[in-house]
């Protein structure tokens, strides 16, 4: 056996940089280099590191007002639980769930139905819309 070929059994902690001069990556520029925008504590939103034929910005369709960079919204959730007033064996669609009012039509069609696994039920279902995987067992 050699030296070399010996499993790994110890790994170094990440270096927490910025932490005082004896931490060996403290005090003044903490490893980030000199000067400019990656040494900085956040980068702008317009920084791409390189040039771009086209930057970020640029590529994005025209949209006024300040929520403009917010990701998507998130699925409606519905627990298990829930789904008790439906009867035995039915396809749980989100056609479904609107006709029985246990979610907004609206809202539905925008952003989705999910169905978490909160609380249990004595009936099968078939799922058409995505589900946890505790729904799943």
């Amino acid at each position: 056996m050699e030296k070399n070929k010996l499993p790994k059994i110890v790994q170094r902690p990440k270096k927490r940089v910025g932490r005082g001069v004896g931490s060996g990556k403290g005090s003044h520029t903490s490893g980030r280099g000199q000067k400019g925008q990656k040494s900085r504590t956040s980068k702008g939103i317009l920084f791409e590191g390189l040039k771009m034929k086209k930057s970020f910005l640029k590529r994005l369709p025209l949209q006024r007002g300040k929520g403009k960079f917010k990701a998507g919204g998130k699925p409606l959730t519905l627990n298990l639980r829930d789904l008790e007033v439906l009867p035995t064996g039915s396809k749980i669609t989100v056609e479904l769930l609107v006709k029985e009012k246990l979610v907004d039509a609206k809202l539905a069609k925008k952003f989705g139905v999910k169905i978490l696994g909160g609380g249990k039920t004595t009936k099968k279902f078939t799922f058409e819309v995505p589900t946890s995987k505790s729904v799943v067992k």
